[in-house]
């Protein structure tokens, strides 16, 4: 067999035991999905005609069409926790140490644990969308190519965001701390334009709202979905995207390469 075969099958195998495993504990998974469910529903329902005031005073509908595509994001961020705290248990209960007297493929253990967590984010982004057209959420002017561009920009994001997770999972002594090394991921969005317009936030922290992931990929996802303006935030999102996800592959093969246990 290959080692291109071998590969391929050992992942599979990998893939197979995480989603298996995310089927049998899905306590955390849900943990995390009920933030941005949460937050869709307190900020359309409660704060949704105040805040609509920042986008131009357009009523709750507006609002809800504004808010929308930055909950996606924030969802793909939530979801990624749970692969941060899978891989540090992983690492720190032993199994990857038997995984290592084994005769499988040594990436295989990160590449299960990535392409799973980006099936759960798309799953999870399913979800959510699901729950803001329940609420009011349309997209009636979108072409089919555009969707496919908004879906494939939710696939790179979460493909990004998942390996850093792992980097983060794999640096981390216990699943506690890898919850917590992880929360940049939720709080990122927070301070983006998912809830307000960066033309709305003080001088001084608009530049940490524009120059972040998030903040792009939001407005892109607009833009495409809602035909507002993209501008350069297009390019600027895959651009943070890829630089993002070659980082944390190779912060997470040269960690998990290196490691010990």
């Amino acid at each position: 067999m290959s080692s291109l075969s071998l590969a391929v099958r050992d992942s599979s195998t990998m893939l197979r035991r995480n989603l298996l495993h995310a089927r049998r504990y899905p306590s955390l998974t849900l943990n995390l999905l009920l933030t941005p469910i949460m937050l869709l529903l307190l900020f359309v329902y409660i704060f949704g005609d105040v805040m609509s005031a920042g986008i131009g005073g357009g009523g709750r509908s507006d609002y809800i069409a504004y808010l929308v595509p930055g909950l996606l994001l924030m969802t793909i961020g939530s979801t990624t926790i749970g692969t941060a705290v899978s891989v540090s248990n992983d690492m720190t209960e032993g199994i990857i140490a038997r995984f290592r007297t084994m005769a499988i493929h040594r990436g295989a253990v990160l590449i299960g644990h990535v392409i799973g967590s980006v099936l759960q984010s798309i799953a999870s982004v399913v979800l959510v969308g699901a729950v803001a057209v329940a609420i009011g959420f349309r997209s009636t002017n979108a072409t089919a190519l555009e969707w496919l561009a908004a879906f494939g920009l939710l696939v790179l994001f979460a493909l990004a965001f998942t390996w850093i997770a792992v980097g983060m999972g794999l640096i981390s002594p216990n699943a506690e701390a890898a919850s917590n090394n992880a929360l940049p991921m939720i709080l990122l969005p927070l301070l983006s334009s998912a809830f307000v317009p960066v033309e709305g936030m003080p001088g001084w922290f608009q530049p940490i709202a524009q120059y972040q992931p998030f903040t792009p990929a939001i407005e892109t996802l607009r833009g495409l979905l809602l035909g507002s303006e993209i501008g350069n935030n297009g390019w600027i999102a895959v651009a943070w995207c890829l630089g993002l996800a070659v980082l944390g592959y190779f912060w997470s093969a040269a960690k998990f390469n290196s490691d010990p246990k």
